[in-house]
C-alpha cells in the first residue's frame, strides 16, 4: 500500500508540475510573431468573441487557444475597451491581455496645415479615428453644433485652428469637435486676443481677413505684408476686391481667371460688390496665416499684383498708376509665356 501511495503521490506532484508549467508557458511563453508594426483596432462595442476574430485575422497570434486560455482566467472578456493596440513581436498572452484589458492604446495623429473646407476636414480626421467621415462632416455643418461653440454655420470653420493633434482611434465625432474647441482657446491666448482687439477685430473675423491672406499667397514671408494691404483697405473703408472671395462666392474652385460676370455675383463673399469682411473664412486658414493678420506689415501699400517672374511673389503699390504698371508688366509675361 505504501509503495501504491507514494507512487500516486509521485503522478499527482508530476502531473501537477506539467499543469503548472503548460499555465506558465501559456501565460509567459512568445505567442506573438510581428516582423513589421502591426496593430489591431477593436472597435467600439465589440465584445471578446470580436477580438478573438480580429486576431485570429492579423495572422499574428501564434496560438489563439492558449490566448483564450488566460485571457479566460484574466476576466478580460467582461470589459473590451475599444481602441488601436500595437502588436508587439514576442509578446506573451500575459502581456497581450494586460494591453488589451488596460486599453493601453496608441495613439494616433491628425494633421492638417489648410483645408479649403470642413468637408475636408472631415475626411482627414476619419482616416485617422474611428469616427465616420459622414459622420463628422454632419456635425460640422451642423448650425446647433456651431451655436454650441459660440459660432454660426459660416464662421465655424474657424474654429479649427491647423496643427498635428493625437487622440485615440476610437474618438467620436462629437469628441473631435469638442477636442477642437479645446485646442481653439489654447490658441487664442491672452497675446493673440489683445492684437485682435488692437486691430478692432473679433477672432473670428481675424480668422476670415486670414483665409483670404491664404489663398492669396504661399508665400509665407510675404502673408504679414499681403494682411496689411487689406487691413489698409478696411481702415480706408474701400471694397477689399480680393479675388479668392470671388471663387468662394462662385463656388467653382476650378476658376483661374476672373472674369466681369464674376464680378457681378450677388453674394456677401464678393468683395467686389460689399465691403468689409465676407460673413466668414473662405477656408481654414494656416496658424502663419492668423499669426500674419494679427502681425501685419505697416506699411502705405493698397495694392499688389503677382510679379512677372512667376516666382508666387507679389510686387506691392501705393497708388493705382503704379499697381496698372505692374499689372501690365505680369500680363506681358504672361503673353511672352504663351499662357494667354
Amino acid at each position: 500500500m505504501k509503495k501504491i501511495i507514494i507512487t500516486l503521490v509521485i503522478i499527482l506532484i508530476i502531473a501537477g508540475a506539467f499543469i503548472a508549467y503548460k499555465a506558465y508557458d501559456y501565460a509567459y511563453s512568445p505567442n506573438v510573431t510581428a516582423d513589421k508594426e502591426t496593430y489591431i483596432y477593436i472597435p467600439t462595442g465589440s465584445n471578446f468573441d470580436n477580438v478573438m476574430e480580429i486576431l485570429r485575422s492579423s495572422g499574428k497570434v501564434n496560438d489563439m487557444e492558449s490566448f483564450a486560455k488566460v485571457a479566460e482566467i484574466k476576466k478580460y472578456g467582461e470589459k473590451v475597451l475599444p481602441g488601436k493596440y500595437k502588436l508587439e513581436n514576442g509578446m506573451s498572452n500575459n502581456e497581450l491581455v494586460n494591453m488589451l484589458r488596460s486599453g493601453r492604446q496608441t495613439p494616433v495623429k491628425v494633421t492638417f496645415i489648410s483645408l479649403r473646407t470642413l468637408d475636408i476636414l472631415a475626411g482627414k480626421a476619419a482616416t485617422n479615428i474611428e469616427a465616420d467621415s459622414a459622420d463628422i462632416a454632419a456635425l460640422l455643418k451642423d448650425e446647433e453644433t456651431a451655436k454650441k461653440y459660440g459660432f454660426n454655420k459660416q464662421t465655424f470653420c474657424s474654429m479649427f485652428i491647423p496643427n498635428t493633434y493625437e487622440f485615440w482611434w476610437n474618438t467620436s465625432a462629437e469628441d473631435f469637435v469638442q477636442r477642437m474647441a479645446d485646442e481653439y482657446k489654447k490658441f487664442w491666448n491672452d497675446d493673440r486676443k489683445a492684437k485682435a482687439n488692437d486691430l478692432g477685430l473679433s477672432q473670428s473675423q481675424v480668422s476670415t481677413l486670414a483665409s483670404i491672406v491664404e489663398s492669396e499667397t504661399q508665400k509665407s514671408d510675404e502673408k504679414a505684408r499681403i494682411a496689411g494691404v487689406y487691413i489698409n483697405r478696411l481702415k480706408k473703408d474701400w471694397l477689399l476686391q480680393a479675388d479668392p472671395t470671388v471663387v468662394f462666392a462662385a463656388g467653382d474652385f476650378t476658376i483661374k481667371r476672373i472674369l466681369n460676370k464674376h464680378l457681378e455675383i450677388n453674394s456677401p463673399y464678393n468683395t467686389y460688390k460689399y465691403k468689409g469682411l465676407p460673413p466668414g473664412p473662405i477656408c481654414i486658414p494656416s496658424t502663419t496665416s492668423i499669426d500674419a493678420v494679427l502681425n501685419y506689415e505697416h506699411h502705405n501699400y493698397m495694392y499688389f499684383c503677382a510679379k512677372e517672374d512667376f516666382s508666387g511673389y507679389h510686387n506691392f503699390a501705393t497708388t493705382n498708376a503704379q499697381h496698372e504698371a505692374n499689372a501690365r508688366r505680369y500680363h506681358d509675361a504672361l503673353r511672352k509665356a504663351g499662357i494667354r
